[in-house]
Parts: C-alpha cells; sequence; structure tokens
C-alpha cells in the first residue's frame, strides 16, 4: 500500500536512534572523497571514472546502519559508495579501486565504481554490475536463498536476513527491475527495493522512465508490495522511513519499496556538465542538499558546533591518509590479468557451495553399468539430476514449465512430486528473472540449476549470463557464481528460427562459462555430474535431436560417473582424416566414415576444447574437416581451423575444411532443414574430396 509520509516525521532525532556522530563523520567522509577526485584526481588522470555520490549520500548511510544482520547483503550501483563506507570498506581501498590499482574491489580489473564487498563481520555487497537494472534479479536470487536456508535448511542466522537492492528513477524502466519485482511479490520474499529518485536518468527526465515520474506512486496498488515514500534529504524523516522499511521486510518476510526523492548535485558523471538543466533547476536542486539540513538538525542538540568541526577535519584527514595510501600502490602486475576466468585451485571468499564446506563425492571416469539396458539422453540427463538433488540440499531447479509439466522435453518430469516445489519450481516467463535469480542464489552458497527453454529463448538474459561469466575475474576472486544451466535447443525433425538455433559459440564469447555439448547418454551423465559438482559456471547444451535418439542412448553409467571438461572421445579410429564435431552431428559423421580410415573425435566441450587431441590427430593424419550444426561464418569451427593451421600448418596435406550450416535461419520444412544441414551424404562427399586432395 501507498504510506503518507508527512504524519509519520514527529519523533525525535534520538527517538529514532540512528547513530548520528558515525554518520556525520561518514558523511563528511564521503563528500571529502568525492572532492578530491573531483578537484584532484580526476584532473590529474588518477582517476578516470568517477561518480560524485553528493545529495545520495545521507539516505545511503541511513540505510547502511539499518544492516546489521550477517546474511543481510545490499546490490548497488555507480553512485553507491556511501553505503560502502558504512558497511565497513577501507577507505584507501575504495579509493584504490578508483584509481585501479592493486587491492581494492578488483586490482584494477574494473572500474572503481562497481562495487563489490565479501563482508565477514556484516551484511555483504553483492558484485554490482556496469549495466543500469542489472542489480535487480540478482539480488531477488539472494533473498530467495535466505528463505531456502530458512524455511528448507533450518538456519536459524538466516531468520532476519534480508536482500536490498539500490537503484535510481531511470533504472525502474528495465526489464530487470520488472523481473525482480514479479519474483519478490510473487513469492513473497525478503527484498528492499531502495529508489533513490533524483528526477533524471543522465539526462532524461524521470517522467520519460515512469509516467508522473513517480515509481511510487504508480505500484500503489500493486499486490503483495509495501511502498514507502518520502524526502531522502530531511534527515528525521529519512531515518523514519528507512527505519520502517527494513523493519517491515525483516518482520514479514516480504517485499517492500522505498522511495525517497533526492537531488544530484552533481553530473551523471565527471563529465557530465548537466547542460541538460536550466539555472534554476540547479538551483533549487543545491537548495535541497542534505547536508546542510543534516547539520541544521544535529547542531546543537545532539552535536556540538566545535564538535561537528572536529568530526569534518577528521574525515578530511582520513581521506588524505587514503590518498596516500592509494598512491602508493601500483597496478597489478600484467603477468596476473589472465587469472581466475575460472577456477585455478585459488578459492574464491564468496560464493559457490564449496565456500561453505561443500566437498564433491568421490567419482570416477570409468562407466559403472548397473546393467546393458540402454537408456536415453532425457533418462540420463533426470537420473543424474534426481541423485544430486538427493545427495545435496543445496541443488535447486527452476525454469519455465519444469514443475508439474516435467518440461517441455519431459527432463525434470517427477522431480517435482519428489522433491518438492522449494526445490523444483516453475518461474514466471523471464529469461532474465531465470539468470539474474540464479546468480544470487549461486552468490549465497546454493547449486542453482535454471532452465532455458530453447536456446534462443536465452537472449533476454544475455546479460546476466555475461556478467555472471566475469563476477571471479573482475572481482579479482572475491565471489564467484557457479551454477548449471541447462539449455536445449538445435533441430528436432523440424526446424524453425526460435525454437531450433544452436549458436554455442555466443557462449564460449562470454568469459568465465564452461560450455557443455553431450552428444550421448553416457556424456551427458559424465559432464552435468562434473558440473553439479563444480566451481564454475557452465552452459550445459541438451541438443534436441539427440535426447530420444537411438544412436546417443547408452547404459546408464552410474552414480559415480563423472569426467573432466576438455577430453574428447574418439568415435571412429582411421588414419587418413581428421574430423572434429560434436553434437547431433557426431553419430552422421560416424556414419559417413564407414569404409573409410577416418578418425573422429567428439569434442563433447567447447570451453575448455581439447586441443592437444585435436592437433595430435591432424599431425597423424595430415587433414581436418570440422562439421557443425551452427552458422559457419564466426562459428566454433573457424576457431579450430584457426588453432590448426597455426599450430599444424605444416603437417597438412589439404586444407582445412568445415561443413556447417550456411549463414541463415533454420528453416521450418524438413525438406528445406535438410537441405542446409550436414547430411551424411554431403560429410561423405568432403570426406573423399579431402582424403583425395
Amino acid at each position: 500500500m501507498a504510506t503518507s509520509t508527512k504524519a509519520r516525521t514527529t519523533r525525535s532525532a534520538k527517538a529514532n536512534s540512528p547513530d548520528w556522530h558515525r554518520l556525520t563523520y561518514l558523511m563528511q567522509l564521503s563528500r571529502a572523497l568525492d572532492a578530491m577526485e573531483e578537484e584532484r584526481l580526476v584532473p590529474e588522470k588518477k582517476v578516470l571514472y568517477q561518480f560524485s555520490a553528493r545529495g545520495h549520500d545521507m539516505a545511503q548511510l541511513l540505510l547502511g546502519q539499518q544492516l546489521t544482520e550477517q546474511h543481510d547483503a545490499i546490490c548497488g550501483y555507480y553512485r553507491s559508495r556511501p553505503i560502502l563506507l558504512a558497511l565497513g570498506v577501507d577507505v584507501s581501498d575504495a579509493l584504490a579501486s578508483a584509481m585501479g590499482r592493486s587491492g581494492g574491489y578488483s586490482d584494477g580489473r574494473d572500474i572503481g565504481v562497481v562495487f563489490n564487498y565479501p563482508n565477514d563481520s556484516g551484511a555483504s555487497a553483492l558484485p554490482m554490475c556496469g549495466g543500469v537494472g542489472a542489480q535487480y534479479t540478482p539480488t531477488a536470487g539472494w533473498a530467495q536463498a535466505i528463505e531456502y536456508y530458512r524455511t528448507q535448511l533450518k538456519d536459524s542466522a538466516y531468520n532476519k536476513a534480508i536482500g536490498v537492492v539500490l537503484g535510481g528513477d531511470g533504472s525502474v524502466a528495465s526489464n530487470g527491475f520488472w523481473s525482480a519485482l514479479t519474483i519478490a511479490t510473487t513469492q513473497q520474499l525478503p527484498l528492499l527495493f531502495y529508489i533513490e529518485d533524483n528526477g533524471f536518468g543522465i539526462s532524461v527526465p524521470s517522467t520519460v522512465q515512469t509516467p508522473g515520474g513517480n515509481i511510487a506512486a504508480n505500484l500503489a496498488s500493486w499486490q503483495g508490495l509495501e511502498i514507502i515514500s518520502g524526502d531522502g534529504t530531511d534527515p528525521q524523516e529519512a531515518a523514519q522511513l528507512t527505519e520502517q522499511a527494513v523493519q517491515y521486510v525483516r518482520e514479514n518476510r516480504a517485499p517492500a519499496m522505498l522511495r525517497l526523492t533526492m537531488p544530484r548535485l552533481q553530473g551523471h558523471s565527471f563529465q557530465d556538465t548537466q547542460a541538460y538543466k536550466d539555472k534554476d533547476t540547479i538551483t533549487s536542486e543545491w537548495a535541497r542538499d542534505p547536508l546542510p539540513k543534516m547539520k541544521q538538525f544535529l547542531v546543537p542538540s545532539v552535536i556540538g558546533p566545535e564538535e561537528w568541526d572536529a568530526i569534518e577535519n577528521r574525515a578530511a584527514d582520513v581521506a588524505e591518509n587514503a590518498r596516500e595510501q592509494a598512491e602508493a600502490r601500483q597496478p597489478a602486475e600484467p603477468a596476473t590479468v589472465a587469472d581466475d576466468v575460472f577456477f585455478e585451485g585459488r578459492m574464491q571468499e564468496m560464493g559457490g557451495q564449496w565456500t561453505l564446506g561443500y566437498t564433491p563425492p568421490e567419482s570416477s571416469d570409468i562407466p559403472q553399468p548397473e546393467s546393458g539396458q540402454r537408456v536415453n539422453m532425457v533418462t540420463a540427463i533426470r537420473r543424474t539430476l534426481e541423485h544430486e538433488l538427493q545427495v545435496n540440499e543445496r541443488v535447486v531447479l527452476f525454469g519455465e514449465d519444469i514443475g508439474p509439466k516435467g518440461g517441455v522435453h519431459g527432463v525434470t518430469l517427477g522431480l517435482q512430486d519428489k522433491f518438492g516445489e522449494e526445490r523444483v519450481f516453475d518461474t514466471s516467463l523471464s529469461e532474465e528473472g531465470i539468470i539474474g535469480r540464479a546468480v544470487g542464489m549461486a552468490l549465497a552458497g546454493l547449486m542453482p540449476v535454471p532452465e532455458i527453454q530453447f536456446r534462443k529463448y536465452a537472449e533476454p538474459a544475455t546479460e546476466q549470463i555475461n556478467d555472471c561469466g566475469t563476477i571471479r575475474w573482475r572481482t579479482n576472486n572475491r565471489f564467484a557464481a557457479p551454477m548449471v544451466v541447462r539449455i536445449p535447443g538445435g533441430y528436432f525433425k523440424c526446424g524453425d528460427p526460435w525454437h531450433s538455433q544452436t549458436n554455442e559459440v555466443a557462449f564460449v564469447h562470454n568469459p568465465g562459462w564452461k560450455v557443455a555439448v553431450p552428444s550421448n547418454a553416457e556424456d551427458a551423465v559424465g559432464l552435468l555430474r562434473t558440473s553439479l559438482r563444480g566451481n564454475d559456471p557452465v552452459i550445459f547444451f541438451e541438443h534436441r535431436a539427440m535426447l530420444d535418439d537411438t544412436w546417443a542412448r547408452r547404459p546408464y553409467p552410474g552414480d559415480d560417473y563423472a569426467f573432466e571438461f576438455g577430453k574428447a572421445r574418439s568415435v571412429a579410429e582411421g588414419d587418413d582424416l581428421t574430423i572434429v564435431t560434436w553434437g547431433a552431428m557426431v553419430p552422421r559423421c560416424e556414419e559417413a566414415a564407414e569404409g573409410r580410415s577416418v578418425h573422429v573425435l567428439d569434442l563433447r566441450t567447447l570451453m575448455p576444447w581439447d586441443k592437444d587431441a585435436v592437433l595430435e590427430s591432424v599431425r597423424r593424419t595430415r587433414r581436418c574437416l570440422i562439421v557443425h550444426e551452427d552458422l559457419q561464418t564466426a562459428g566454433f569451427g573457424a576457431e579450430i581451423a584457426a588453432v590448426v593451421v597455426e599450430d599444424a600448418f605444416l603437417h597438412l596435406d589439404a586444407p582445412v575444411a568445415r561443413l556447417t550450416m550456411p549463414d541463415l535461419p533454420s528453416p521450418h520444412n524438413p525438406v528445406l532443414l535438410n537441405s542446409v544441414v550436414p547430411s551424411i551424404e554431403s560429410i561423405r562427399t568432403k570426406i573423399d574430396e579431402l582424403i583425395g586432395y
């Protein structure tokens, strides 16, 4: 419901009980850091990205004082340094991050206003992203994880924990905002939407972002959401409303929105001249500066004039000392810049089940089938998921239609009945929300297994997929978000541009993701189990044509079967030609190679891929054919061809060849589809052409 704030601001400053002395110090410190950057560090080109928090600072500091639970977490955006200071981030780390120096948020890998803060002694700041609105759905995932720990794992440490997502009036137009709003309200999650409304999204007025420029008024009838709105520059009002909002979420285990109006007293960034604001607008904004208002409110009733000045001087000294320490730091060693794209044995500080004591059970890369009965890929994947759900209480499955329906391909059929709706559940129709919430869950230590219904449907989640993959690297291994994203794709009897896309190369081109492309039931089990027990995010591609294909059926290899990524499998042996392939093309290549001396390699994973096996084979056979279903231009086959030419050129007796789909969408009619997908006949013709070269 909408809340009238004017009637709720009658209590005294002392009754509202913020620590006004500490808040005054942090306020002055934030102002000193902003001024130092604007007046010295930016002109000296020691800081390249600068976003002043003036006008937003007091309200953020009040919020930070309310985050008292160990498992509270915030996710902010680029004007959020004040709340980081309130949580206890080291000041020299904050400045060193702004300068891109070693230490701090990212070791110079990310811009300094993109925060993260794993905090053992209190609330943490989840790794934010540079994209506006990208913070919402991961924080919803964190809030859902809180409820999972509280209700499913019976961990009392989460009983009062909440998630808090910070956003501005511009971000409320983003897909992420609306997706997170739907998640939080339909599931009643302990999530606070903290909206700092300064009236502008860079240069665009808030009236362009939301009708009337007031998101709180527009959501007044939104069910399941407590709405609180008021003046973020009035110390007494802002303090009371912030406390009210936080306590509502804690006590009701339900979402709320706190919208506070406040001025942005500088440009969007240092380079922003604010030419889009007239003189009267700027004058009226400065008249609302919360710092003079706070001084008037506190001096002399709470803080004496001399003490106020002493606090200001102390803050200036701390800022100057932090600057000296930050400038004394050197940039990170260039030799380290490629570290921590994937888990390399150095454990991240926060995120993933491994940081919370999970130890993968013993596994074997030798299949141990219980019988000779062959199962299809659907059954193999389902059985693997079922086993891991049973032995690991942190595994959760979700996506569109995976619950009672069991997924559009039947892979999760029956799993909700066995493990309950908290562990296997349907989601709203938002791929942004599916992957974003998985990020938050993974950061909280769960092992989320989201499903994207078809490969093409992953496009709305592109930002979250990219951001998830870079978390470990861009936080300098402070955070990681391991998960397994299941994605069916490829043709199945017929094609079309919406359900039959493969385009695996797009995932390979997102740093930090491992990519599995099994062609048969046995490999699907081994790769899926490795993924579910691993410490990196994985794209697990399930080819639709192979899910019930007779060739792809294998005996179930046992509940301990797992093998490492980056190991190709020999499907056929031979000396005259190497074929490199994966997915649905493997059985076609195997059949096409019959009667010829051809070494067929099934890569099984594309990131990493088995370069050594490919090069060893090509150096022996002296010929290479790459076959895949994806488009030819910039397909993954181009990467393989480039490596072969670069590292085995002198061994070649024929040009490296590719046989792929042409550069067009997948056609629907089976006749048209079969005319463009590599067929057994076309592969055989290419084999003979290369061997006879």
